[in-house]
């Protein structure tokens, strides 16, 4: 552990120049004291740290004491320092290997580049997650991660989409971030099927470990469900929209519904049509939120499952009442 803090400590010091060890302790998460004890280390073990006291002083390298990076060009090391530590390496508990990893690169430049890291953060920032979208998507996710680190069964249950739970021991291959969200690559009954975490009830870490097939590939697996998943004819349901929520529409059905299909008018001036959604669940339950200014004709179960549930809301508050 200490072996870690003193690399991240030079660092630190060949990124950033003369700091205070007061900055430093803050950055380590450590008291000023061990600071001053981790630059005797590296002043012992021979890296030339200096110590300047009073308003401006601070601790720092001697200049000459540099490594330099080549083979990059100053695009490409722009291009690394857009990305800051994405939501996903957070979540999964690796952001800080991330941010060292960095620290390494920029600690690593030529001193006529050394603020190219910061130029470029004070222009360009990739935020990879939707609005308002929770930083930990589920509390399953740690014990997910390690039954697939470590190729151990998981007890899986979850919700269909006519609302009845499933529970499932599966085989769990790997974990991809798709738009800030987690999704379970498993195999079970011999077939590989994915899940999204955040819709998990329950995750079990099983004692049983399991053998991953050989020819196995995560990235190319993930393209060719995805590209498979987006080629599937949508869900499609015939409603009725009443006049005044007729023009609110594309935003509660978000940009995909911008181009409205074909709609007729009827004589009680509501609106038939045809809308397409990704899954019976998707659509149950962006209709729900549209309350009574929309009737879905067809298909016939989507509208029982939506009378279901608004009936389910109506019990409870009357309970409540």
């Amino acid at each position: 552990m200490r072996a870690d803090r003193l690399l991240t400590l030079l660092m630190l010091l060949q990124t950033r120049g003369r700091t205070t060890a007061e900055a430093l302790a803050a950055e380590l998460e450590v008291s000023v004291r061990t600071v001053y004890r981790d630059l005797t280390a590296l002043s012992t073990s021979g890296v030339p740290v200096y110590a300047e006291r009073g308003p401006g002083g601070g601790v720092g390298l001697v200049e000459e004491y540099r490594t330099s990076l080549t083979g990059l060009s100053p695009e490409e090391v722009s291009a690394l320092f857009m990305v800051d530590v994405p939501g996903p390496l957070r979540q999964l508990g690796v952001g800080r290997e991330y941010r060292t990893a960095m620290l390494k690169l920029a600690a690593a430049l030529p001193d006529s580049r050394r603020g190219e890291q910061d130029r470029t953060r004070q222009r360009i920032h990739l935020d990879s997650s939707w609005w308002y979208q929770e930083q930990d998507p589920s509390p399953l996710l740690d014990g997910i991660r390690q039954a697939v680190w470590q190729d151990r069964r998981l007890r899986i249950r979850y919700l269909s989409f006519q609302n009845m739970p499933i529970e499932q021991v599966v085989e769990p291959y790997g974990l991809v971030a798709k738009a800030g969200l987690w999704h379970l690559v498993y195999a079970f009954q011999e077939a590989l099927r994915v899940q999204r975490v955040d819709s998990l009830l329950e995750a079990e870490l099983l004692g049983e470990g399991f053998h991953r097939r050989e020819d196995f590939d995560l990235p190319l697996f993930w393209e060719q469900w995805r590209a498979d998943f987006e080629a599937r004819p949508p869900f499609a349901a015939w409603v009725r929209v009443a006049p005044e929520l007729l023009p609110l529409l594309p935003l509660y059905l978000s940009e995909r519904f911008r181009q409205l299909p074909q709609a007729a008018l009827q004589p009680d001036g509501w609106t038939k049509l045809e809308l397409s959604f990704e899954s019976f669940t998707d659509a149950r339950s962006r209709l729900l939120g549209m309350g009574r200014a929309v009737e879905v004709l067809a298909p016939e179960p989507l509208r029982r499952s939506l009378a279901d549930f608004a009936r389910q809301i109506v019990d409870l508050y009357r309970a409540e009442d």
